[in-house]
């Protein structure tokens, strides 16, 4: 028991505690584990874990839509307050930082070529400006004010690109799965066999597209860019 911890949510006043392994809890933030329920120590949900005074199904209910205990524990671990090591703080602080890289590098481009920003020069960009990550909230609510900060560093725009993608007979099996990959919108066979195909994807994903489709089709593949 020497890992376990006290996981805490507040909501409308009302709280609600869980005793949990540190270590299980911290898999479950960073999505190692799927299971919440594996992560308890104790089965049971509480207003004081310390005093032992749990909670009533009722606050439960009202408070999180659910008796379900898991859904419940899921909910404190993601959303509540979870102590961890400094070492847990320091890694998933580092994890945020790259799913918020990624998510940037992905779907935002340089309004000025028209080209995706690499990971690293999005990474150097942060650091200058200073950028603060918040280890414990959602990437993706924390993307609005980080580009804003990010902006003044790196230009950046979230866009997508709208591509035409025409693939010869012999590679049209072969390139089928890349273009399902990448959002195909519509496909047309042509009279000669060749594959017509439109895709919609981040426009922060085209050199990994082009990558992608260049080594299906050993380079022959046309392609158009249609829209950004």
């Amino acid at each position: 028991m020497s890992k376990t911890v006290i996981a805490k949510y507040t909501i409308a006043g009302e709280n609600f505690e869980i005793f949990v392994d540190s270590d299980k809890a911290y898999d479950y933030i960073t999505g190692k584990l799927q299971d919440p329920l594996s992560a308890l120590e104790v089965e049971d949900v509480f207003k004081d874990a310390n005093k032992g005074d749990r909670q009533s199904q009722d606050k439960l209910k009202k408070a999180f839509n659910t008796e379900d205990l898991g859904k419940i524990a899921g909910i404190i671990l993601k959303s509540g307050q979870v102590p961890l090591t400094t070492e847990q703080k320091n890694k998933l602080l580092e994890e945020k930082r790259k799913q918020i890289v990624n998510i940037i590098a992905t779907n935002a481009i340089d309004p000025r070529t028209g080209a995706p920003h690499t990971a690293q020069r999005i990474e150097i960009a942060m650091k200058e400006a200073k950028i603060t990550i918040d280890a414990f909230k959602p990437a993706s609510e924390q993307i609005e004010s980080i580009v804003k900060a990010l902006s003044v560093k790196l230009p950046l725009k979230f866009s997508t690109v709208r591509i035409e993608v025409t693939i010869q007979p012999m590679y049209s099996n072969r390139s089928y799965s890349v273009l399902k990959q990448y959002g195909m919108k519509s496909e047309k066979w042509l009279n000669d066999g060749s594959l017509f195909a439109t895709l919609e994807f981040p426009a922060g994903l085209q050199s990994e597209f082009f990558d992608k489709i260049n080594n299906a089709t050993k380079g022959s593949a046309i392609t158009k860019i249609v829209s950004v």
